[in-house]
């Protein structure tokens, strides 16, 4: 997954659990489509799956080179940081779980109504059909765009790059099984937790369902922000993007957006119409 960008990135110790960790990703992944196929007898989309899976490959790929935007940056404020946080305790991991969670929400809620961001994130919404394989399917362009500059507050406060990396790849990790359209609605846990239910909202390309939901691992941000949505039993969830990417080559995938947003920018009569574009909310999306 896409935790790379920052100074020194994860440490070399904790690579080996990544990889793992990621490894068991790929195997649930692969079984939720054998079930699905060969056990309930469902339609299960293998060719997206294969799109998803190179994508993910892709990202390894491009995070291997080791290029990043906002690397500059954010040797920057590491540099300038205000403190020096050692993570002895409870504590300091509760703030950074929570620091995280903040600036995971801002970039998503970003990734959505800014366009120079939504030309990567729009990958992760390209499959029409939810699976865990989705979860896969993040597009690799992101280090290339700088997302990681909406974790700078958390290294300039003083946090460790390398914990600050760790705490967004188990964000994440969690995520994954958030995917999942076969686990209901979980009770109590749907106050503070992001859930499936609240994730196959946040899939969802209805009108009714557009831009919401954004947290990682809780759901209280989107709660005290008004970016909430309810999945409701009398609103069937239509997956994908609001107009289909019909589409299972990766490499267009990966850069249908990007292309598109080139185009209108190609486009604009002046400096300052193609400086909108690029942050401006993603062509017939409504404001927030």
């Amino acid at each position: 997954m896409n935790v790379s960008g920052f100074p020194n990135g994860l440490t070399p110790e904790a690579m080996p659990w990544l990889l793992a960790l990621l490894g068991l990703v790929l195997v649930g992944a692969t079984l939720e489509g054998l079930v699905r196929s060969f056990v309930l007898r469902l339609p299960y989309d293998w060719s997206a799956f294969a799109a998803s899976v190179a994508d993910f490959a892709a990202r390894r790929g491009v995070d291997a080179l080791g290029l990043s935007l906002a690397t500059p940056l954010l040797a920057w404020v590491f540099a300038h940081r205000l403190y020096d946080i050692e993570l002895t305790g409870p504590m300091p991991y509760l703030l950074l779980f929570v620091g995280q969670e903040l600036c995971f929400y801002g970039y998503h809620r970003a990734a959505h109504r800014v366009r120079w961001f939504w030309a990567t994130h729009a990958v992760h919404h390209s499959p029409n059909e939810l699976s865990l394989a989705a979860a896969l399917r993040l597009g690799w362009t992101g280090k290339l765009s700088g997302t990681a500059v909406f974790f700078a507050p958390l290294i300039w406060l003083g946090f460790p790059p390398s914990a600050v990396a760790a705490a967004l790849a188990a964000n994440l990790l969690y995520q994954f099984w958030l995917h999942a359209t076969w686990i209901p609605k979980l009770g109590v846990l749907e106050w503070v937790f992001n859930t499936p239910s609240h994730h196959r909202v946040h899939h969802g390309s209805n009108v009714e369902y557009l831009d919401c939901n954004f947290g990682g691992v809780l759901i209280v941000f989107d709660r005290l922000f008004g970016s909430f949505i309810e999945e409701r039993s009398n609103i069937e969830i239509r997956y994908g993007l609001s107009t289909p990417l019909l589409s299972h080559n990766p490499l267009h995938i990966a850069t249908h957006a990007w292309v598109a947003l080139a185009r209108d920018f190609w486009r604009a009569g002046t400096c300052w119409e193609g400086f909108k574009i690029l942050i401006g909310p993603p062509a017939g999306k409504p404001k927030l």
